[in-house]
């Protein structure tokens, strides 16, 4: 799936090869290292991109009188730029690439550093945490990603409470279904979760109750769309759906938000741990975070930090300090409290600093990571690993079968024809 993905963009990179510039040599100078990041943003559309430029800009400084310059460049096209040097045969000094990961065509080309060796003689592995074994690749490491993407659940107490609902619904999906029922049943205005894009995620953790099921969601698809696992967990979120109602579903969470963070219109939403910060103050104390049922976490270490092979070693130096300073406690901690995201730092005291600040959103935060990183099970975002084609099959399949009277086995088996011309 990543290989048929890569060469889309290979392609898509070669007709821009002439915009972008590339050849055998990098963009930078032997004396100025380059750092492509997609925290473009300005300030005031989302602070976290300044708190992120700020952390790059103090690095800079301490670097300043080196005899390499660090340069950091935030850009919208990352992803375009890393496609067309792969394309070209080269790749950028350092970037931050996206939730893609490292393409394929850049590691069988021999352009990307390998960061393991570094990490293990640093004694970085805590450090790095989720980073040494998601993205282990036959014992090389190509990418280290500041932050860990962290999803569980969100629920409003009122709403359960009202409906006579304890954290017991969270117990397994059986119970859970049970607890959607008892809030439809309320005479108000109010509905049990926001299903479509988030019910990807009842399908990701289905999935990973089983032993054969999470190997499944850490490999390829091919072997999984034929499979009991599969079908369970498809038919299990499709029936939850569906009972939910096609009214409260989107392919976008972003589109039925509000009805939870700020409305308490929904009981549940599937979201990450940074769902805390858009909680509106007058419901700050009704939503609680929570872990899918089974005490399962969905974290991914996504994309990350890549080193340009065959640099000069002065900026192989550099760029790897630099990936030291992005893991360290000191910054980790900015990055849980400014950017409101789980550092990859397992050593950081989330709940210390929660309880050094007044802000609700950052105890709501450092709850919800808490949560994830002590979960019984935790399981990769099989969006990486299947692929957002694949991923938005899956849910679109899932929002018909929102739709009452819509027959599941007979969508599923379509689903399974579509997947399997995917994959081919």
């Amino acid at each position: 799936m990543k290989k048929k993905l890569v060469s889309v963009l290979l392609a898509a990179a070669m007709g821009t090869t002439a915009l972008v510039g590339f050849g055998t040599t990098a963009y930078a100078d032997d004396d100025v290292l380059e750092f492509y990041h997609g925290y473009y943003q300005d300030e005031s559309e989302w602070a976290a991109a300044q708190v992120m430029r700020d952390i790059y800009d103090e690095f800079a400084k301490e670097h300043a009188d080196g005899s390499v310059t660090f340069k950091p460049i935030a850009v919208e096209n990352r992803d375009d730029i890393v496609s067309a040097q792969v394309a070209g045969g080269s790749f950028p000094d350092l970037v931050d690439v996206g939730g893609g990961g490292v393409p394929q065509a850049a590691l069988s080309q021999d352009l990307v550093y390998d960061l393991k060796p570094y990490i293990d003689e640093n004694g970085l592995q805590d450090a790095v945490g989720l980073n040494y074994t998601q993205h282990d690749m036959d014992g090389h490491i190509y990418a280290v990603h500041d932050q860990i993407e962290s999803r569980g659940l969100w629920y409003n107490s009122d709403i359960f409470e009202k409906a006579g609902i304890t954290e017991e619904a969270f117990a397994d999906w059986d119970s859970f279904g049970e607890a959607m029922e008892k809030i439809r049943a309320l005479d108000e205005d109010v509905y049990g979760y926001i299903a479509g894009q988030g019910s990807s995620y009842i399908v990701n953790t289905v999935m990973a109750s089983t032993d054969e099921g999470k190997k499944m969601l850490e490999s390829e698809l091919t072997d999984t769309i034929n499979s009991e696992e599969f079908a369970a967990a498809f038919k299990t979120a499709a029936n939850l759906d569906q009972a939910n109602g096609s009214e409260h579903t989107t392919d976008d969470n972003g589109n039925l938000m509000a009805e939870f963070n700020t409305n308490g219109k929904a009981g549940v939403l599937f979201n990450g741990v940074w769902n805390a910060s858009g909680i509106d103050a007058s419901l700050t104390d009704a939503i609680e975070p929570a872990l899918f049922p089974g005490n399962i976490a969905i974290a991914s270490a996504g994309g990350g930090l890549a080193v340009a092979n065959n640099m000069s070693d002065e900026k192989t130096e550099l760029a790897l300090e630099f990936i030291k300073y992005m893991t360290s406690a000191e910054v980790q901690e900015k990055i849980f409290t400014g950017v409101q995201a789980n550092p990859c730092n397992t050593t950081v005291d989330l709940n210390a600093l929660a309880e050094e600040s007044d802000d609700a959103a950052t105890r709501k935060l450092a709850q919800a990571c808490s949560q994830v990183n002590e979960a019984d099970t935790v399981v990769i975002d099989m969006n990486y690993t299947w692929g957002s084609d694949v991923d938005k099959a899956i849910i679109n399949a899932l929002m018909e079968c929102a739709v009452s009277g819509t027959d599941i086995d007979a969508r599923f088996a379509a689903l399974q024809t579509e997947l399997i011309a995917l994959v081919a």
